[in-house]
Protein backbone atom coordinates (compact mmCIF):
# COMPACT_ATOMS: atom_id res chain seq x y z
CA UNK A 1 0.00 0.00 0.00
CA UNK A 2 1.38 3.38 -1.01
CA UNK A 3 1.16 6.50 1.10
CA UNK A 4 -1.44 7.89 -1.31
CA UNK A 5 -3.76 4.98 -0.61
CA UNK A 6 -3.40 4.93 3.15
CA UNK A 7 -6.59 5.87 5.01
CA UNK A 8 -6.73 9.36 6.47
CA UNK A 9 -7.05 9.89 10.20
CA UNK A 10 -10.84 10.14 9.95
CA UNK A 11 -11.13 6.93 7.95
CA UNK A 12 -8.66 5.10 10.19
CA UNK A 13 -10.63 6.09 13.28
CA UNK A 14 -13.82 4.94 11.58
CA UNK A 15 -12.29 1.57 10.75
CA UNK A 16 -11.20 1.19 14.36
CA UNK A 17 -14.69 2.04 15.61
CA UNK A 18 -16.27 -0.40 13.15
CA UNK A 19 -13.92 -3.26 14.05
CA UNK A 20 -14.43 -2.75 17.77
CA UNK A 21 -18.23 -2.54 17.34
CA UNK A 22 -18.10 0.82 19.11
CA UNK A 23 -21.65 1.92 18.29
CA UNK A 24 -21.35 5.28 20.03
CA UNK A 25 -18.20 6.30 18.16
CA UNK A 26 -19.57 4.89 14.90
CA UNK A 27 -22.72 6.98 15.32
CA UNK A 28 -20.73 10.10 16.19
CA UNK A 29 -18.58 9.82 13.07
CA UNK A 30 -21.47 9.18 10.69
CA UNK A 31 -23.85 11.69 12.29
CA UNK A 32 -21.69 14.64 11.20
CA UNK A 33 -22.68 13.83 7.61
CA UNK A 34 -26.45 13.64 8.28
CA UNK A 35 -27.47 17.00 6.87
CA UNK A 36 -25.62 16.73 3.59
CA UNK A 37 -26.78 13.14 3.08
CA UNK A 38 -30.36 14.19 3.75
CA UNK A 39 -30.09 16.94 1.12
CA UNK A 40 -28.72 14.35 -1.30
CA UNK A 41 -31.68 12.06 -0.60
CA UNK A 42 -34.05 15.01 -1.01
CA UNK A 43 -32.64 15.77 -4.46
CA UNK A 44 -33.23 12.15 -5.37
CA UNK A 45 -36.75 11.93 -3.90
CA UNK A 46 -38.15 15.53 -3.76
CA UNK A 47 -39.82 14.73 -0.46
CA UNK A 48 -38.50 15.86 2.92
CA UNK A 49 -40.05 13.06 4.97
CA UNK A 50 -38.82 10.36 2.58
CA UNK A 51 -35.35 11.94 2.61
CA UNK A 52 -35.33 11.71 6.40
CA UNK A 53 -36.28 8.04 6.23
CA UNK A 54 -33.65 7.21 3.62
CA UNK A 55 -30.95 9.04 5.57
CA UNK A 56 -31.75 6.88 8.58
CA UNK A 57 -31.75 3.84 6.30
CA UNK A 58 -28.29 4.90 5.11
CA UNK A 59 -26.92 4.86 8.65
CA UNK A 60 -28.49 1.45 9.31
CA UNK A 61 -26.97 0.04 6.14
CA UNK A 62 -23.62 1.60 6.96
CA UNK A 63 -23.61 -0.15 10.34
CA UNK A 64 -24.47 -3.49 8.78
CA UNK A 65 -21.86 -2.99 6.04
CA UNK A 66 -19.19 -1.58 8.37
CA UNK A 67 -16.85 -4.53 7.85
CA UNK A 68 -16.71 -3.75 4.12
CA UNK A 69 -15.19 -0.29 4.65
CA UNK A 70 -11.45 -0.47 4.05
CA UNK A 71 -10.61 3.22 3.75
CA UNK A 72 -9.88 3.05 0.00
CA UNK A 73 -12.44 5.83 -0.45
CA UNK A 74 -13.27 8.65 1.91
CA UNK A 75 -15.90 7.92 4.56
CA UNK A 76 -18.09 10.67 3.11
CA UNK A 77 -17.91 9.08 -0.36
CA UNK A 78 -18.79 5.66 1.06
CA UNK A 79 -21.84 7.08 2.82
CA UNK A 80 -23.00 8.90 -0.33
CA UNK A 81 -22.77 5.63 -2.22
CA UNK A 82 -24.94 3.87 0.37
CA UNK A 83 -27.45 6.74 0.43
CA UNK A 84 -27.75 6.79 -3.37
CA UNK A 85 -28.48 3.09 -3.52
CA UNK A 86 -30.95 3.32 -0.63
CA UNK A 87 -32.86 5.94 -2.64
CA UNK A 88 -32.75 3.81 -5.79
CA UNK A 89 -34.15 0.85 -3.86
CA UNK A 90 -36.90 3.09 -2.47
CA UNK A 91 -37.82 4.29 -5.97
CA UNK A 92 -38.06 0.70 -7.22
CA UNK A 93 -40.73 0.03 -4.59
CA UNK A 94 -42.82 3.14 -5.26
CA UNK A 95 -44.94 3.15 -8.41
CA UNK A 96 -46.08 6.70 -7.65
CA UNK A 97 -42.52 7.98 -8.03
CA UNK A 98 -42.00 7.04 -11.66
CA UNK A 99 -40.70 9.86 -13.89
CA UNK A 100 -43.18 12.09 -15.69
CA UNK A 101 -43.45 10.85 -19.32
CA UNK A 102 -41.45 12.95 -21.76
CA UNK A 103 -44.53 13.88 -23.78
CA UNK A 104 -46.08 15.37 -20.62
CA UNK A 105 -42.91 16.95 -19.30
CA UNK A 106 -43.90 20.57 -19.77
CA UNK A 107 -44.16 23.51 -17.41
CA UNK A 108 -47.61 22.39 -16.30
CA UNK A 109 -46.47 19.00 -15.03
CA UNK A 110 -46.94 18.44 -11.32
CA UNK A 111 -44.89 16.43 -8.85
CA UNK A 112 -47.56 15.72 -6.26
CA UNK A 113 -45.14 14.25 -3.70
CA UNK A 114 -42.94 17.37 -3.72
CA UNK A 115 -42.35 18.88 -0.26
CA UNK A 116 -40.45 22.02 0.75
CA UNK A 117 -37.09 21.68 2.47
CA UNK A 118 -36.54 23.71 5.69
CA UNK A 119 -33.43 25.88 5.48
CA UNK A 120 -32.53 25.14 9.11
CA UNK A 121 -31.79 21.55 8.06
CA UNK A 122 -29.34 22.49 5.32
CA UNK A 123 -25.64 21.83 6.00
CA UNK A 124 -23.95 24.65 7.84
CA UNK A 125 -20.99 24.81 5.43
CA UNK A 126 -22.42 25.08 1.89
CA UNK A 127 -19.00 25.08 0.22
CA UNK A 128 -17.89 21.87 1.87
CA UNK A 129 -21.26 20.21 1.45
CA UNK A 130 -21.88 21.24 -2.18
CA UNK A 131 -25.23 22.86 -1.47
CA UNK A 132 -25.71 25.78 -3.84
CA UNK A 133 -28.98 27.66 -3.82
CA UNK A 134 -29.71 26.66 -7.42
CA UNK A 135 -29.54 22.93 -6.66
CA UNK A 136 -32.02 23.07 -3.79
CA UNK A 137 -34.57 25.40 -5.44
CA UNK A 138 -37.92 23.78 -6.20
CA UNK A 139 -37.57 24.21 -9.98
CA UNK A 140 -34.33 22.23 -9.95
CA UNK A 141 -35.76 19.52 -7.69
CA UNK A 142 -38.79 19.16 -9.97
CA UNK A 143 -36.64 19.08 -13.11
CA UNK A 144 -34.58 16.21 -11.69
CA UNK A 145 -37.77 14.23 -11.04
CA UNK A 146 -38.27 14.00 -14.80
CA UNK A 147 -35.24 11.71 -14.97
CA UNK A 148 -35.42 7.92 -14.57
CA UNK A 149 -33.99 6.97 -11.15
CA UNK A 150 -30.56 5.72 -12.24
CA UNK A 151 -30.15 8.59 -14.68
CA UNK A 152 -31.14 10.91 -11.85
CA UNK A 153 -28.45 9.41 -9.63
CA UNK A 154 -25.82 9.80 -12.35
CA UNK A 155 -26.76 13.44 -12.92
CA UNK A 156 -26.60 14.31 -9.20
CA UNK A 157 -23.35 12.45 -8.56
CA UNK A 158 -21.61 13.84 -11.64
CA UNK A 159 -22.99 17.36 -12.13
CA UNK A 160 -23.96 18.35 -8.59
CA UNK A 161 -21.41 16.55 -6.44
CA UNK A 162 -18.72 16.62 -9.11
CA UNK A 163 -17.75 12.95 -8.91
CA UNK A 164 -15.49 11.58 -11.66
CA UNK A 165 -17.21 9.23 -14.12
CA UNK A 166 -15.29 6.21 -12.82
CA UNK A 167 -16.31 6.91 -9.22
CA UNK A 168 -19.99 7.31 -10.16
CA UNK A 169 -19.83 4.13 -12.23
CA UNK A 170 -18.36 2.20 -9.31
CA UNK A 171 -21.04 3.49 -6.91
CA UNK A 172 -23.88 2.54 -9.26
CA UNK A 173 -22.28 -0.67 -10.58
CA UNK A 174 -22.31 0.65 -14.14
CA UNK A 175 -19.67 1.01 -16.82
CA UNK A 176 -18.05 4.38 -17.40
CA UNK A 177 -19.58 4.41 -20.89
CA UNK A 178 -23.07 3.86 -19.39
CA UNK A 179 -22.54 6.70 -16.93
CA UNK A 180 -21.36 9.04 -19.69
CA UNK A 181 -24.36 8.18 -21.86
CA UNK A 182 -26.82 8.57 -18.97
CA UNK A 183 -25.35 11.94 -18.07
CA UNK A 184 -25.70 13.23 -21.62
CA UNK A 185 -29.36 12.23 -21.74
CA UNK A 186 -30.00 13.69 -18.29
CA UNK A 187 -28.48 17.03 -19.25
CA UNK A 188 -30.78 17.29 -22.26
CA UNK A 189 -33.86 16.69 -20.10
CA UNK A 190 -32.78 19.10 -17.36
CA UNK A 191 -31.93 21.76 -19.96
CA UNK A 192 -35.45 21.38 -21.39
CA UNK A 193 -36.95 21.84 -17.93
CA UNK A 194 -34.71 24.75 -16.96
CA UNK A 195 -34.10 26.56 -20.26
CA UNK A 196 -32.94 29.77 -18.60
CA UNK A 197 -30.58 28.12 -16.09
CA UNK A 198 -26.96 27.07 -16.43
CA UNK A 199 -25.82 23.48 -16.00
CA UNK A 200 -22.60 24.16 -14.12
CA UNK A 201 -24.10 23.55 -10.68
CA UNK A 202 -20.73 23.57 -8.91
CA UNK A 203 -19.95 27.22 -9.58
CA UNK A 204 -20.35 29.50 -6.54
CA UNK A 205 -23.88 30.87 -6.19
CA UNK A 206 -25.25 33.36 -3.71
CA UNK A 207 -27.37 31.96 -0.90
CA UNK A 208 -28.77 35.30 0.27
CA UNK A 209 -32.18 36.66 -0.65
CA UNK A 210 -32.11 39.98 -2.47
CA UNK A 211 -33.82 43.10 -1.18
CA UNK A 212 -36.29 42.76 -4.08
CA UNK A 213 -37.22 39.26 -2.95
CA UNK A 214 -37.73 40.34 0.64
CA UNK A 215 -39.82 43.32 -0.48
CA UNK A 216 -42.11 41.21 -2.66
CA UNK A 217 -42.74 38.70 0.15
CA UNK A 218 -43.68 41.56 2.48
CA UNK A 219 -46.06 42.99 -0.13
CA UNK A 220 -47.56 39.54 -0.73
CA UNK A 221 -48.31 39.17 2.99
CA UNK A 222 -49.61 42.76 3.26
CA UNK A 223 -52.03 42.16 0.36
CA UNK A 224 -53.49 39.14 2.19
CA UNK A 225 -53.80 40.98 5.46
CA UNK A 226 -55.59 43.89 3.72
CA UNK A 227 -57.77 41.64 1.52
CA UNK A 228 -56.30 43.55 -1.40
CA UNK A 229 -56.95 41.52 -4.55
CA UNK A 230 -55.64 44.24 -6.87
CA UNK A 231 -52.47 44.57 -4.82
CA UNK A 232 -51.96 40.81 -4.88
CA UNK A 233 -52.55 40.66 -8.63
CA UNK A 234 -50.05 43.45 -9.25
CA UNK A 235 -47.28 41.31 -7.75
CA UNK A 236 -47.72 38.54 -10.31
CA UNK A 237 -46.10 38.19 -13.71
CA UNK A 238 -48.59 37.62 -16.51
CA UNK A 239 -46.96 34.25 -17.23
CA UNK A 240 -47.10 33.15 -13.60
CA UNK A 241 -46.85 29.43 -12.92
CA UNK A 242 -48.94 28.45 -9.89
CA UNK A 243 -49.19 25.02 -8.26
CA UNK A 244 -50.94 24.09 -5.01
CA UNK A 245 -49.69 20.81 -3.53
CA UNK A 246 -50.54 18.10 -2.76
CA UNK A 247 -53.78 18.76 -4.68
CA UNK A 248 -53.87 17.45 -8.23
CA UNK A 249 -54.93 19.54 -11.20
CA UNK A 250 -54.14 22.94 -9.69
CA UNK A 251 -51.28 23.91 -12.00
CA UNK A 252 -51.94 27.07 -14.00
CA UNK A 253 -49.62 29.12 -16.14
CA UNK A 254 -51.11 32.63 -16.21
CA UNK A 255 -51.71 35.17 -13.48
CA UNK A 256 -55.30 35.68 -14.59
CA UNK A 257 -56.12 31.98 -14.30
CA UNK A 258 -54.51 31.84 -10.87
CA UNK A 259 -56.42 34.87 -9.57
CA UNK A 260 -59.70 33.62 -11.05
CA UNK A 261 -59.15 30.29 -9.31
CA UNK A 262 -58.40 31.94 -5.97
CA UNK A 263 -61.52 34.09 -6.18
CA UNK A 264 -63.76 31.16 -7.14
CA UNK A 265 -62.32 29.22 -4.18
CA UNK A 266 -63.41 32.04 -1.85
CA UNK A 267 -60.25 34.07 -1.29
CA UNK A 268 -61.00 37.26 0.69
CA UNK A 269 -64.58 36.11 1.28
CA UNK A 270 -65.99 35.09 4.68
CA UNK A 271 -63.79 32.42 6.25
CA UNK A 272 -60.88 33.36 4.01
CA UNK A 273 -60.64 37.06 4.78
CA UNK A 274 -58.72 37.22 8.07
CA UNK A 275 -55.02 36.57 7.43
CA UNK A 276 -51.69 37.06 9.07
CA UNK A 277 -48.35 36.09 7.61
CA UNK A 278 -44.67 35.79 8.39
CA UNK A 279 -41.70 35.91 6.05
CA UNK A 280 -39.54 32.80 5.93
CA UNK A 281 -37.42 30.79 3.53
CA UNK A 282 -37.45 27.18 2.38
CA UNK A 283 -35.23 25.61 -0.27
CA UNK A 284 -33.24 28.86 0.04
CA UNK A 285 -36.18 30.60 -1.64
CA UNK A 286 -38.37 33.42 -0.34
CA UNK A 287 -41.59 32.17 1.21
CA UNK A 288 -44.65 33.45 3.04
CA UNK A 289 -46.27 31.38 5.78
CA UNK A 290 -49.96 32.32 5.84
CA UNK A 291 -52.18 31.97 8.92
CA UNK A 292 -55.98 32.03 8.70
CA UNK A 293 -58.51 32.88 11.40
CA UNK A 294 -62.05 31.65 10.93
CA UNK A 295 -65.11 33.30 12.52
CA UNK A 296 -65.46 30.53 15.14
CA UNK A 297 -61.78 30.40 16.13
CA UNK A 298 -59.88 33.04 18.15
CA UNK A 299 -56.45 31.97 16.82
CA UNK A 300 -54.70 32.42 13.51
CA UNK A 301 -53.73 28.89 12.48
CA UNK A 302 -50.99 27.91 10.06
CA UNK A 303 -52.67 27.27 6.72
CA UNK A 304 -50.26 27.33 3.78
CA UNK A 305 -46.72 28.22 2.87
CA UNK A 306 -46.26 29.99 -0.46
CA UNK A 307 -42.80 29.52 -1.96
CA UNK A 308 -41.96 32.21 -4.49
CA UNK A 309 -39.54 32.58 -7.37
CA UNK A 310 -39.18 36.27 -8.01
CA UNK A 311 -37.89 37.71 -11.27
CA UNK A 312 -37.40 41.47 -11.73
CA UNK A 313 -39.58 42.29 -8.76
CA UNK A 314 -42.51 40.08 -9.79
CA UNK A 315 -43.63 36.60 -8.77
CA UNK A 316 -42.83 34.25 -11.66
CA UNK A 317 -43.58 30.99 -9.83
CA UNK A 318 -45.75 30.36 -6.79
CA UNK A 319 -45.78 26.91 -5.26
CA UNK A 320 -48.23 26.53 -2.40
CA UNK A 321 -48.03 23.75 0.17
CA UNK A 322 -50.42 22.67 2.86
CA UNK A 323 -48.40 23.63 5.95
CA UNK A 324 -50.57 22.20 8.73
CA UNK A 325 -49.24 19.22 10.73
CA UNK A 326 -45.70 19.62 9.41
CA UNK A 327 -43.64 20.41 12.52
CA UNK A 328 -40.41 19.95 10.56
CA UNK A 329 -41.11 23.28 8.83
CA UNK A 330 -40.30 24.85 12.21
CA UNK A 331 -43.15 27.36 11.94
CA UNK A 332 -45.35 28.32 14.89
CA UNK A 333 -48.71 26.50 14.56
CA UNK A 334 -50.65 29.59 15.64
CA UNK A 335 -50.21 33.35 15.80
Amino acid sequence: MTDASLPGANEAAFIAAARSDDTARFALMTERHRRELQVHCYRMLANYEDAQDMTQETFLRAWHKRASFRGHAALRTWLYRIATNACLDFLKRRNDRTPIPTELADVGSEVLYLQPYPDRMLPEDPQESVVARETIELAFIVAVQHLPPRQRAVFILRDVLGWPAAQAADALELTVASVTSALQRARVTVREQLPDRRLDWRRPATDELSSDERGVVKSYIDAHERNDLDGLTSLLRDDLRFVMLPEAGTSVITAKDAVDGWVSAGLFQRGYDDWRGITTTVNRMPAAALYRRTPDDPAYRLFTIAVLRIVDGKIAELTGFDAADKPWLDLPPTL
